[in-house]
C-alpha cells in the first residue's frame, strides 16, 4: 500500500509571499506543504485501494485553533507511522517544522520526544540534543539521553558522551540506573580515573550502587583504569548484597586478567563456577578464562575447560574457539590446537593468526610459513598480524636474519608494518648484533612513525625504547645514549630506563648503569619504580665491578619494599653479584632462603665455589643438586661449572670422575669447552703430558680456548717449547691478541730470554696490537677507586706510597723477596725490585689499608692476572694486617688471610 501526502490551497484562499511549497519524492509517494497565512491543509489519497480505486480523505479547515490541534495530533500520530520506517532526515525535519509551526512542540513533550527518536534513529544527534534539550525534564524521557551517550560510548567518542552526561544535568535532568553503566564505561575507557570516582560517588548520592548494571559497570571502569583494590571493593559488595550475575564475575576475572594477574583470575573464575555460588560460565566467561590459562601454562584446567565448551556447545561461538585453539597454541600444544582449528564450522583470520603464531613460538617455522600459503589459497588476507606473529617467532628464538627476510616478503606483498612488527624486528637485529640492518629499520620508524603528527604516544615510546636496546645489545652505546639523553625525565617509563641501564651493564661501563640506575630511583619528582629487570641489570653491573656496597643497597632496596619477592632470576642475579663481589657467605645465605630454585640457582653458587678455590664445597653443592627431588635437569653447562671448579682447586681426580660421570651415566656429548676445561685441570696440576693428550683425542678440533687454556698452564710451569707451539696454534686460528703475545712474552721473561721478549714486543707493534694497560680498583669511603702501575695522580699518593714502602720493609723482614722476573724488563734487579712496587694491586692495596676500618676485607679488583710478585707479597702482607684481603683477577678470586690464599697456587 503507498501514502501520498498533499498539503494544498484550500478553494478560495488566495495564495500571497508568505506561501512555501515543499515537493520531495521517494518510494512512499508524492507529499507537498503548503503554509497560507498559518493555516495548513493536509490531504491524505490511498492511490492504491484494494479495489484499484482512487479514494481521498479530507482533514476539513476547522473552525478555531484548538480543534486544529487535536486534528494535527492526529495526524502526526499516523505521519510518525509512516516517518518511523523511513531513514531520511529531511523528512523529519518537516515534520518537526509542522510541529514547531502549528504549536504541538510547545503544547505536546510526547510528540517532541518520537521526533527526538526519529532523529536518532536516522543518525542525527544534533539536531536530537537540540529537540531534547527543549523538552521539560521527566523520568521517562531520561531514555532518550541514555540513548545519546549510548551512541556517543559506542562511536568511542568519550569525551562527548562525558559532556552529554553535565549538559543533561544543567538543564535539570536527573540520570537513572541506565545513564551511569555508559558514563561509567566512557571513564574506563578514556581511561579517567578522576571522572571515574566522582561518578561513584554521584552513584551513591542517588542510591543506585545496589543496582546490579551499575556496580558490574564500575568493576570494569576501575579495572580498566588499574585501580584492581577499588574493583574488588566493589565487586564483594556486591556478593555481600547478593545482586551479583554472571556478569559481575565475568567483570571482575577480565579486571584481574588486563591487570596481568593470571593467578587471580583464575581463583576468582573457579569461585563463580565452584564456590557458593555455583554459577554457569557463558562464552565471554570462557573467552576471559583461556589466555588466563594459557599465561600459567595450565594446559590440563584448559582442557577441563574445553570439555565445559563442548558440553554446553558455546564451541560454536567464533571467539570461544578462537581463544581454546590460542590456549592451545600459547601452551606449546600445537596438535590440539590443530584439533580444534580443524572442527571449527567458522573460522576468521584471528583463527589462522593464532595457529601461525603458535608454530613460530615454538620454532616450527615451515609449518607457520605452510600455513600462511594456505591462506593464500583460501584468499584469507593477510594481516599485520599474520606476518608480525612470525617474525616475532624468529626474533624471539635469536634468528634475526629470517625475521629480516620474513619482513621482505611482507612489504613486498603490500602490507604495512605496524608497531608490533617493527619492535620484533629490532629486537631480531639485536639478537645477532645486526647493526645496519638496525639502523635501516630506524630509518623505517622515523618515516613510518616518528615524523607522524597525532601519533599515539605510546607506540613511538615503545618503538623508541626498542632502539636504544638494539643499538644497545650491537654495542653501540653512544647512539643508544643519543636516543635516550633527549626523552624527558618525565616521559621516561621503566623500560626506557632499564634498556639504557642493560646497556651499559652489558655493553659498555657498568659504572654508568649505576650512575643512570640511581638517578632513576632518585629523580626529582619523577622518580621512576624499577622491574624485575632493572633490578637484575643493577646488579648485573656491581657484580662487573665487584662492587659490595652498591649490591647491598640493592639487596636493601629489594627487601624493604618486598620487591619481586617471587621472582627466580633476581636472586639469581644476587646470587651472582654476591659470588663476584667476594661474599661467598651471603651468596650462600641468599640461596638457602629463596623458596624456589632452578638449575641456574645451583649452578651460579657452584661457579662462585669454583671462582673462590672452594673445589669440595662445588663438589658438595654438586651432590645436593643430583640429589634433589626438584626434576633439575642436569646439563652440559652444570658440567662446564663443575670441572672449572675442579680445575681451579686442584681437584684432578675428581674432575675425572665428573668427566666420566657426564659421558657414561648422563650420556651429555663434551663440547670443545669440556674440553678445555680437562686441559686447564691437567695443566694446572703440571700434568702437562696428559694436557696435550686431552687436546690429541678430541673428536672436534680445538678451538682458541684450549689453546689459550694450555698456554696459561706453560707460562705457570715454564714450559717454553710446549708455549711456543700453543702460540703458534693460535696465530694459525687468527687469535692475535694481546694476552696471547703477553703470556709468550712473560715466559720468555722468566727464562731471561731478552731478546725473545724483544721480537714478541716488535710483532705486537708492528700487527698493531698494544697491551692492555693493567689496572686495578679498591672500595674506598665515597666509592671504587682505579689505580694504573705507577699511579701518582691520587691526592693520597704520597701516603699511599708511605705506606707500601713500610709494607714492602716489614715483609722482608719476615723473608720476602721480590721475584724480578715478574718485571719483564731486562734492567738490574734492584731497578726491577723498584718497577715491582708500583704495581697497580700494591697501590690498590695500600689505599684501602689507608681507608678501611680495623678488621673489615678489602676487596680489590684487577682486569688482568695477578702479579706473582704481588701474589707473594700478598700473602705475607696479610701476616701483618688486621683485614682480610679478598682479590679478584680476570681468571678467580684470592683470599688472603693469615699467611696464605685460598687459591693453594692454583692460579
Amino acid at each position: 500500500m503507498s501514502w501520498v501526502w498533499i498539503f494544498e490551497e484550500d478553494e478560495g484562499v488566495e495564495e500571497d509571499d508568505d506561501d512555501v511549497m515543499v515537493d520531495e519524492e521517494d518510494d512512499l509517494g508524492v507529499f507537498e506543504f503548503r503554509y497560507v497565512n498559518e493555516i495548513c491543509f493536509c490531504f491524505l489519497y490511498n492511490e492504491t485501494t484494494a479495489a484499484g480505486h482512487s479514494m481521498r480523505h479530507r482533514f476539513p479547515t476547522p473552525p478555531h485553533l484548538k480543534r486544529l490541534h487535536h486534528q494535527l495530533s492526529a495526524f502526526f500520530t499516523t505521519a510518525a507511522h509512516v516517518f518511523e520506517k523511513c531513514s531520511s532526515v529531511t523528512k523529519v525535519k518537516l515534520l518537526h517544522q509542522q510541529l514547531t509551526v502549528n504549536g504541538l512542540a510547545a503544547s505536546d513533550p510526547t510528540a517532541l520526544q518520537k521526533i527526538v527518536g526519529m532523529y536518532i534513529s536516522c543518525d542525527a544527534p544534533s539536531h536530537a540534543l537540540v529537540t531534547l534539550s527543549r523538552i521539560p525534564p521527566s523520568p521517562s524521557s531520561v531514555f532518550w539521553w541514555n540513548s545519546l551517550i549510548r551512541r556517543a560510548v559506542r562511536l568511542r567518542l568519550l569525551d562527548h558522551a562525558l559532556e552529554l552526561y553535565h549538559g543533561m544535568q544543567s538543564l535539570g535532568w536527573r540520570p537513572d540506573g541506565y545513564t551511569f553503566p555508559f558514563v561509567l564505561k566512557a571513564c574506563g575507557e578514556l581511561p579517567s580515573f578522576r571522572r571515574g570516582v566522582s561518578f561513584h560517588g554521584v552513584v551513591c548520592i542517588l542510591g543506585y550502587e545496589n543496582n546490579v548494571f551499575v556496580g558490574n559497570a564500575l568493576v570494569t571502569m576501575y579495572g580498566r583504569c588499574s585501580d584492581l583494590d577499588s574493583a574488588r571493593q566493589v565487586f564483594d559488595e556486591m556478593i555481600l548484597s547478593e545482586i551479583t550475575d554472571v556478569i559481575s564475575w565475568n567483570s571482575i576475572v577480565a579486571a584481574y586478567m588486563q591487570s596481568g594477574d593470571s593467578k587471580k583470575a583464575l581463583h576468582m573464575f573457579y569461585r563463580m563456577t565452584k564456590g557458593e555460588n555455583q554459577l554457569h560460565a557463558d562464552a565471554v566467561s570462557l573467552v576471559n578464562i583461556f589466555p588466563a590459562l594459557a599465561s600459567v601454562q595450565a594446559s590440563i584446567q584448559g582442557k577441563e575447560a574445553h570439555a565445559y565448551a563442548l558440553k554446553t556447545q558455546l564451541i560454536k561461538d567464533l571467539f570461544v574457539g578462537n581463544a581454546i585453539v590460542d590456549m592451545y597454541a600459547k601452551c606449546g600444544l600445537m596438535d590440539d590446537a590443530n584439533r580444534v582449528f580443524e572442527q571449527m564450522e567458522l573460522k576468521d583470520v584471528v583463527s589462522w593468526n593464532a595457529m601461525v603464531t603458535g608454530h613460530s613460538q615454538i620454532g616450527r617455522f615451515e609449518d607457520a610459513l605452510g600455513l600462511i600459503e594456505k591462506m593464500r589459497e583460501e584468499k584469507i588476507e593477510l594481516n599485520v598480524v599474520t606476518w608480525s606473529a612470525v617474525i616475532s617467532g624468529y626474533a624471539q628464538r635469536g634468528h634475526g636474519h629470517e625475521a629480516l627476510d620474513i619482513f621482505r616478503q611482507m612489504v613486498f606483498s603490500g602490507s604495512e608494518a605496524n608497531v608490533v612488527t617493527l619492535v620484533s624486528l629490532l629486537s631480531g637485529c639485536a639478537s645477532v648484533g645486526s647493526l645496519l640492518q638496525g639502523k635501516e629499520i630506524h630509518c623505517h620508524v622515523i618515516k613510518k612513525i616518528l615524523n607522524i603528527k597525532n601519533n599515539d604516544n605510546g607506540d613511538e615510546q615503545m618503538v623508541i625504547n626498542s632502539l636504544i636496546d638494539m643499538y644497545a645489545k650491537c654495542k653501540s652505546i653512544d647512539l643508544a645514549r643519543k636516543l635516550f639523553d633527549p626523552i624527558l625525565p618525565l616521559n621516561r617509563n621503566v623500560v626506557t630506563w632499564t634498556a639504557m641501564i642493560g646497556g651499559y651493564a652489558q655493553h659498555g661501563e657498568a659504572n654508568d648503569a649505576l650512575k643512570l640506575f640511581s638517578q632513576m630511583v632518585n629523580y626529582e619528582n619523577t622518580p621512576t619504580t624499577p622491574n624485575a629487570f632493572t633490578i637484575s641489570c643493577a646488579l648485573m653491573a656491581c657484580a662487573r665491578l665487584a662492587n659490595l656496597r652498591h649490591g647491598k643497597q640493592i639487596h636493601g632496596y629489594i627487601l624493604r619494599t618486598q620487591f619481586h619477592s617471587d621472582v627466580l632470576f633476581t636472586h639469581n642475579c644476587l646470587i651472582d653479584m654476591y659470588v663476584k663481589s667476594g661474599d661467598l657467605d651471603t651468596a650462600r645465605v641468599v640461596f638457602n632462603t629463596m623458596e624456589q630454585k632452578n638449575t641456574v640457582s645451583w649452578t651460579s653458587l657452584m661457579t662462585g665455589y669454583g671462582m673462590h678455590g672452594y673445589g669440595h664445597e662445588a663438589l658438595r653443592l654438586f651432590a645436593g643438586m643430583r640429589d634433589s627431588d626438584s626434576g633439575l635437569r642436569i646439563d652440559g653447562v652444570t658440567f662446564l661449572v663443575i670441572l672449572y671448579a675442579c680445575s681451579h682447586s686442584g681437584l684432578v681426580n675428581e674432575g675425572m670422575e665428573c668427566f666420566d660421570a657426564m659421558t657414561k651415566e648422563f650420556k651429555i656429548v663434551p663440547g670443545v669447552e669440556h674440553y678445555a676445561c680437562m686441559v686447564d685441570l691437567f695443566g694446572r696440576a703440571g700434568q702437562l703430558e696428559k694436557a696435550m693428550e686431552v687436546i690429541e683425542t678430541m673428536p672436534v678440533e680445538p678451538s682458541p680456548v684450549v689453546w689459550v687454556a694450555l698456554l696459561g698452564s706453560c707460562r705457570v710451569h715454564t714450559n717454553v717449547k710446549l708455549a711456543e707451539y700453543a702460540c703458534d696454534k693460535l696465530l694459525e686460528l687468527g687469535c692475535e691478541n694481546d694476552g696471547t703475545y703477553t703470556l709468550l712474552s712473560n715466559i720468555y721473561a722468566d727464562t731471561k730470554r731478552w731478546k725473545d721478549v724483544s721480537k714478541i714486543r716488535f710483532l705486537m707493534k708492528g700487527s698493531g696490537i698494544k697491551k692492555r694497560p693493567g689496572w686495578s680498583c679498591v672500595q674506598g669511603k665515597t666509592g671504587l677507586v682505579t689505580f694504573y702501575v705507577g699511579d701518582k695522580d691520587h691526592a693520597r699518593s704520597d701516603e699511599i706510597y708511605d705506606v707500601l714502602g713500610d709494607l714492602i720493609h716489614r715483609i722482608k723482614e719476615l723473608g720476602y723477596v721480590p721475584d724480578t722476573s715478574f718485571a719483564l724488563h731486562d734492567v738490574d734487579d734492584e731497578e726491577k725490585g723498584d718497577n715491582l712496587v708500583e704495581h697497580s694491586e700494591k697501590l690498590a692495596l695500600a689505599y684501602g689499608i689507608l681507608t678501611t676500618s680495623c678488621g673489615q676485607p678489602i676487596r680489590i679488583t684487577k682486569n688482568l692476572r695477578v702479579c706473582g710478585d704481588c701474589h707473594v707479597a700478598m700473602v705475607y702482607i696479610s701476616k701483618i694486617i688486621d683485614h682480610e684481603i679478598i682479590l679478584r683477577d680476570s681468571s678467580r678470586f684470592h683470599h688472603f688471610k693469615n699467611g696464605s690464599c685460598s687459591c693453594k697456587g692454583y692460579w
